[in-house]
């Protein structure tokens, strides 16, 4: 859903400067926002999909506010060290942290993290939905999906695949293969999930997802083979290269990123940074860079996006159940 154009009230009385003026100081640091540089926490990596995202949204935000917005990379534990530095931070608008599904999936894997999502993070910001490919290493003797399957099947337990940690987006993709397709396969979490695309190159690990547009330049070079994608249909990028949904009906799980801020951030600065994030997702060059990597923008108000997380938590939930992923202990 697309926000629509916020309302502006515009009944300020003759003497709102001085009543400005003598405002408590939160109020008007609220009225300057930005004046200083803005935070964007990637809780992974660099070079993976969620900081290309951050990246491309900050030059932009820095470009229409006239304020650096910095992307910070600290990744870990699927992406929970990031947020929980997001969600200890001041709640002053300056602190912001890029999230995705592995977020919402972690409300059931890691019933012992540092934070609820909902009680001490704010969402701010829908921002983007992708689907992930399948890649082997050219170390397999396989050329497409089928030969993967057949010789996972063949070879039980001789498969490792890798992920950015247990919990992870790559990780439930993987292990709900892993059930429909009735594979024995090894996991194997990165810290650095870059590592794990070297790790592929080299034939030190067999199989891993990540989104579309991150390994498409690997897969077109020879680098990788790609195997089947995540989404309903074929992507764009590689329209040669199946859906796993082809060989198993019904199997769908994807990448979307949002940004939310620490819990309390006033309402007027969430929507003030929501409003300038549509802004950019509006803006007919991003449209165009979005669509030639098949990224589907999904500007929406704070609520919206709320609403939406509610429902991935419990969406969520039930995939992991499906794919018998046990929370961590």
């Amino acid at each position: 859903m697309r926000i629509g154009r916020r309302a502006v009230t515009t009944a300020w009385a003759t003497g709102a400067g001085l009543m400005m003026l003598a405002a408590p100081r939160s109020l008007r640091a609220q009225a300057e926002w930005p004046a200083r540089p803005v935070r964007i926490v990637v809780p992974f990596a660099a070079g993976g999909s969620s900081d290309s995202v951050a990246r491309g949204l900050a030059e932009r935000l820095a470009a229409n506010l006239g304020r650096p917005f910095v992307v910070e990379n600290r990744p870990g534990l699927a992406g929970t060290i990031g947020v929980d530095h997001v969600a200890k931070s001041p709640a002053d608008g300056y602190s912001f942290v890029i999230i995705t599904s592995n977020q919402t999936i972690n409300e059931t894997l890691q019933p012992r993290r540092p934070f609820v999502l909902l009680r001490d993070l704010t969402p701010v910001a829908a921002i983007n939905r992708l689907w992930l490919v399948f890649a082997a290493s050219n170390a397999l003797p396989v050329a497409d999906f089928a030969g993967f399957l057949a010789h996972a099947r063949a070879h039980p337990g001789r498969i490792n695949y890798a992920s950015s940690g247990p919990g992870s987006i790559f990780h439930l993709a993987a292990e709900m293969l892993r059930q429909r397709a009735g594979l024995e396969m090894v996991h194997v979490p990165f810290r650095q999930y870059s590592e794990a695309r070297t790790q592929l190159i080299a034939g030190e690990i067999q199989l891993m997802a990540d989104a579309v547009f991150t390994l498409e330049p690997l897969i077109r070079g020879g680098r990788m083979r790609g195997l089947a994608t995540t989404g309903p249909a074929r992507s764009r990028l590689l329209s040669e290269v199946p859906t796993v949904a082809e060989s198993f009906p019904g199997f769908e799980i994807g990448l979307w990123n949002g940004l939310l801020a620490p819990a309390g951030t006033p309402a007027e600065i969430v929507r003030r940074m929501n409003a300038e994030v549509n802004r950019v997702l509006a803006e007919p060059a991003f449209v165009e860079a979005n669509a030639r990597l098949d990224i589907e923008l999904t500007p929406a108000p704070p609520e919206v996006f709320a609403a939406f997380l509610e429902q991935d938590i419990a969406r969520m939930r039930e995939a992991v159940r499906a794919a018998h992923v046990e929370p961590e202990g």
